[in-house]
């Protein structure tokens, strides 16, 4: 079950012991939401309860989430990226570059994002982009983004069963790119 604990957004200029923004909010999510993530038993209640009948079903069974962060004015960013994804704790976890936008908008404390569940296909195609994901089930999800191993090694032990033909070139990748900071795990809970 996740951490309940809830923090006013820090400033461009707020500073915790001397630490960068980015820094800070790192840390203040990984300290809140890691544990809850180890640690969450199977059976307990769910605060996942925005959530459609039809997104459960699709999240227990689809290889993919297309994301999109939203910007202030809460309209969707240019970006509806598909991606893998575990489906953790009520939450949906991924890793990501710290260059994408994804990662980008969490580190400028938009922590706002539009979900859509299933397999439409490549979003961005040679002559165009594919919208299809616009008609399976959504949700709107707060994202928090963190470096946890443990929860990495959770979120690889769900890729290889979801994607057993792919993770053998990726898995090694996804963990050099957490040790070198290249990489973060972004949580998407839903709202």
């Amino acid at each position: 079950m996740w951490a309940r604990k809830r923090m006013a957004p820090a400033s461009d200029d707020a500073r915790e012991g001397g630490l960068s923004r980015r820094a800070f909010l790192t840390g203040v999510a990984a300290l809140a939401l890691a544990p809850s993530l180890a640690g969450a038993k199977e059976g307990e209640p769910s605060d996942a309860g925005a959530l459609s009948d039809a997104a459960r079903r699709a999240l227990a069974q689809s290889p993919y989430v297309y994301v999109s962060p939203l910007r202030s004015d809460g309209e969707e960013s240019a970006c509806h990226g598909e991606v893998w994804f575990a489906w953790l704790d009520d939450t949906v976890v991924l890793t990501t570059s710290t260059t994408t936008w994804k990662a980008r908008a969490v580190a400028r404390g938009l922590d706002r994002a539009r979900l859509w569940v299933g397999d439409y296909g490549r979003w961005k195609r040679p002559f165009g982009r594919n919208e299809s994901f616009r008609e399976g089930p959504r949700f709107e999800a707060r994202a928090r983004a963190f470096q946890d191993p443990a929860l990495l090694e959770r979120l690889l032990g769900v890729y290889r069963e979801k994607y057993p033909d792919e993770i053998g070139r990726w898995a090694p990748r996804f963990r050099t790119g957490h040790a070198d900071g290249t990489r973060i795990l972004i949580a998407y809970e839903p709202i």
